[in-house]
């Protein structure tokens, strides 16, 4: 039943982002805004079908991670700063809502990774996540990087 809950919920909050920006999130760490496709520079988030255990339960943290960033944008349009592009011609790039980085909020919560292998920005806000226990860091996981590895 909470899957089935889940699925509808992001169902609900995508539309919603969506229609409102013309907007689509894709993931945890990619947007699509008009038209163009943007990676978030410096973070790592679990795969739409990665999931975790926490105590016995199976979750769907890489889904949640997608629900997590769509809650926050809201119906806000996010300001983004390219940096670039990466090897498969998405914009790299660190996106804003108010203000306030995306990326940092989502790495800050446990629901992203400082990416080292391209950046050193996020790291104190993993170590932050980590030290409390947030989000990710409460279960057992593996990293989106070795998830992939696997896939």
């Amino acid at each position: 039943m909470k899957k089935i809950l889940g699925i509808v919920v992001m169902g609900l909050l995508w539309c919603n982002v969506a229609s409102a920006n013309n907007l689509k999130v894709v993931d945890g760490d990619t947007i699509i805004l008009n038209g163009e496709k943007i990676r978030f520079s410096g973070i790592d988030t679990p795969e739409l079908k990665q999931t975790c255990l926490q105590n016995t339960e199976e979750v769907d943290c890489g889904m949640f991670a997608k629900i997590l960033l769509v809650k926050k944008i809201g119906n806000n349009i996010p300001k983004c700063i390219s940096e670039g592009k990466d090897i498969y011609k998405r914009t790299l790039a660190e996106c804003f809502v108010n203000g306030k980085s995306l990326s940092k909020f989502l790495v800050r919560s446990g629901y992203a990774f400082a990416y080292r292998k391209y950046s050193t920005k996020f790291i104190a806000d993993e170590d932050f996540a980590k030290a409390n226990k947030l989000g990710m860091w409460a279960m057992k996981f593996q990293y989106p990087w070795d998830f992939r590895k696997k896939s």
